[in-house]
């Protein structure tokens, strides 16, 4: 535990429910390897009561604060400032006090995506065509950041049709005009894709051993990336390296998310390995 003394700084986890949550584990470890007087803790509040607790993080001893569901779009309302992708993305996961007292909104969710995809797949953002299964926060936070980041096309499709139609409009309008819409159950421009994306949720939970991609459109030469990394390898992920293509889970986005947090906190590089492997304690332990 933490020694926690008048010089410590706070960081809390807006969002409800939050018993789910694995990120105070990880990233009081970060701060304990990085050797800083911070608290990493959980706040479960509602848009109901969101401005009175981001209104009193003003006046306390916070470096800033970090958001989840059902919090991320609501936050924006109570910030001064926003980061170029976080206000293109609409959604805010972090927040960063400034020393003025200023509130300035970011998004780490595509960053940590993005930095997986480059340093633990090898994947050159700018080079490759996806297809994205799922629209809701991770897909959303996925294809926005490929968009920002120069992907050349991304294909996007969800059984809530309006909720992919919406993120493809959101991409085009917003970032560039690289998002297409494909119908739920229509995976006939998967094979123009190099790189395939699940952000469904479909492998995981209740849906263990379910793939939303029929096995005969897989092929050997794509990438396949799912967001989920508990279990490991999604159904999605074994039918993939069964085929014999590469593939990746989400730990490293959930990773690098976490750290792109600190460093937009505390201006450090945070601990990385050492984060990873109290992610991977906490999944064994699970």
């Amino acid at each position: 535990m933490a020694k926690v003394d008048i010089n410590t700084k706070m960081i809390t986890l807006l969002g409800d429910p939050l018993k789910q949550s694995f990120a105070a584990q990880m990233q009081n470890c970060g701060y304990e390897a990085a050797g800083l007087n911070m608290i990493y803790f959980y706040t479960e509040v509602n848009n109901e009561h969101l401005a009175d607790v981001v209104n009193g993080i003003r006046y306390m001893n916070f470096a800033g604060f970090a958001v989840t569901k059902p919090n991320k779009v609501k936050v924006l309302e109570y910030l001064d400032e926003l980061d170029p992708l976080c206000e293109k993305m609409g959604a805010s996961n972090t927040v960063v006090k400034t020393p003025e007292g200023k509130l300035v909104g970011y998004n780490t969710d595509g960053i940590g995506f993005i930095r997986s995809m480059e340093r633990d797949g090898n994947v050159k953002i700018d080079e490759n065509t996806y297809f994205c299964i799922g629209s809701g926060g991770a897909g959303r936070a996925m294809c926005s950041a490929l968009a920002y980041y120069g992907a050349k096309k991304i294909y996007i499709t969800d059984v809530f049709e309006e909720s992919s139609k919406s993120l493809v409009e959101d991409i085009n309008k917003n970032f560039a005009p690289v998002a297409e819409f494909c119908p739920a159950g229509d995976f006939s421009k998967v094979k123009e894709a190099t790189v395939v994306l699940n952000a469904s949720g479909i492998g995981m939970g209740s849906h263990i051993g379910e793939n939303p991609l029929p096995k005969e459109f897989i092929s050997k030469d794509q990438f396949y990336f799912d967001a989920c990394y508990n279990p490991a390898k999604t159904q999605f992920l074994l039918d993939a390296e069964e085929a014999g293509a590469t593939i990746l889970n989400g730990l490293g986005m959930s990773l690098y998310q976490g750290a792109a947090q600190i460093e937009y906190w505390t201006g450090q590089e945070p601990p990385i390995e050492a984060m990873r492997q109290k992610l991977l304690d906490i999944i064994s332990e699970k």
